[in-house]
């Protein structure tokens, strides 16, 4: 059976616990990569990751992206929003439409 895992930093990851998620607490960047592969091998479908985090680990992730498992998902922390969750999903549409369909320059002012 597939799993989910949420990894970033343990402030804005531990409350997941409380819902069932595997948490993955991760201080240094650099750890990010090889608990990615650890929850890769154990087959978990989908792991949330925190903007934050997924930033300073950009290049590993678009390695991921053709991979059918697991999902990497970018959420915010505690600190906010980076807004690399909404560029991603904007850069998926474009990709499979064609289009841009947040783009705000076409509407009125």
């Amino acid at each position: 059976m597939y799993q989910v895992a949420v990894m970033g930093d343990r402030d804005s990851v531990i409350g997941y616990r409380a819902v069932g998620m595997t948490v993955v607490a991760i201080d240094d960047p650099a750890d990010a990569a090889p608990a990615i592969e650890q929850l890769i091998q154990a087959r978990y479908a989908v792991v949330f990751i925190t903007e934050t985090l997924a930033e300073k680990n950009e290049t590993y992730l678009k390695t991921l992206r053709d991979r059918r498992l697991p999902a990497i998902i970018p959420i915010p922390s505690m600190q906010g929003s980076t807004g690399l969750g909404l560029r991603q999903i904007q850069e998926s549409v474009r990709r499979a439409v064609g289009i841009d369909l947040f783009d705000r320059e076409d509407e009125p002012t």
